[in-house]
């Protein structure tokens, strides 16, 4: 376990390299022993720091929830991050590419809660009872560690590599379509990168909410009523560079595109 100390002192360099859009040493580089529990504790600290300084969170981010992407971590579980104001844009935006680092996207299913929910005991069915409806939604990836050897004490440190999220326009309730069901087809630039379906998120893309429900418990918390849950990827990440277009077509649920400029 790292002492607070260095646990405060990691997560203010981590709030200097987003504000310079820098990258830093891998930590598990320099502390081989940090622990997951550290890494919650410094993005803890990081986040503490960014509300006190104004800004506002809306929501959380959960991530790994595909096999594939457990297997290459080597860890057995889902991971999460938070979600601030000013990281949430529109269908159609301009989204800066300098704002990031180690830019990907990903393609996500996003979930606004009309009634807080809580553990230990939450199921699918619970989930699907306290969200409003989903959203298709496209996320940004932000890695402010080297990504080379980065492990998963790293990326939840850095926010769960979480930079922002371009959401769409049509809304469906969990009891108007099968979200298992919804597809993904990934552009950049005109071009098929990438193709998925929501199912690949733990069977169903709402079990991601049950499970951070059941998580946020076991630290006195719940998710409150007017979240959103960016539920997790169905597609491999996607490299972009200034001046592409990207755009996903989600069937029955639209689509949702931007440019980075």
């Amino acid at each position: 376990m790292l002492s607070e100390e260095t646990i405060a002192q990691i997560a203010a360099e981590l709030a200097e390299a987003d504000r310079t859009h820098a990258v830093i040493p891998r930590i598990t580089a320099r502390y081989p022993e940090a622990t997951v529990e550290d890494s919650y504790a410094i993005q803890g600290v990081w986040r503490d720091t960014q509300i006190a300084a104004g800004r506002r969170l809306v929501g959380r981010k959960i991530g790994l929830t595909s096999k594939a992407m457990q297997q290459a971590t080597g860890i057995t579980e889902p991971d999460y991050g938070v979600m601030f104001d000013d990281t949430v844009h529109e269908s159609g935006a301009e989204i800066p590419v300098d704002h990031f680092s180690n830019v990907r996207i990903e393609v996500e299913l996003a979930f606004v809660l009309k009634k807080p929910l809580e553990g230990p005991d939450c199921t699918l069915e619970d989930a699907l009872e306290a969200i409003d409806y989903a959203v298709p939604a496209l996320e940004v990836l932000n890695s402010h560690i080297e990504l080379e050897g980065r492990t998963i004490v790293d990326t939840i440190s850095d926010n769960a590599a979480y930079g922002a999220m371009v959401l769409g326009t049509v809304h469906r309730r969990p009891d108007e379509i099968d979200l298992r069901w919804v597809p993904g087809v990934l552009s950049r630039n005109g071009e098929i990168e990438e193709t998925g379906v929501a199912a690949g998120v733990l069977g169903h893309p709402a079990t991601g909410v049950a499970w951070l429900a059941n998580k946020f418990h076991q630290h006195g918390a719940r998710l409150e009523a007017g979240e959103i849950i960016l539920a997790g990827s169905f597609t491999r990440p996607m490299w972009v560079s200034r001046g592409d277009d990207v755009l996903c077509d989600y069937g029955p649920m639209g689509t949702v595109a931007c440019r980075f400029v």
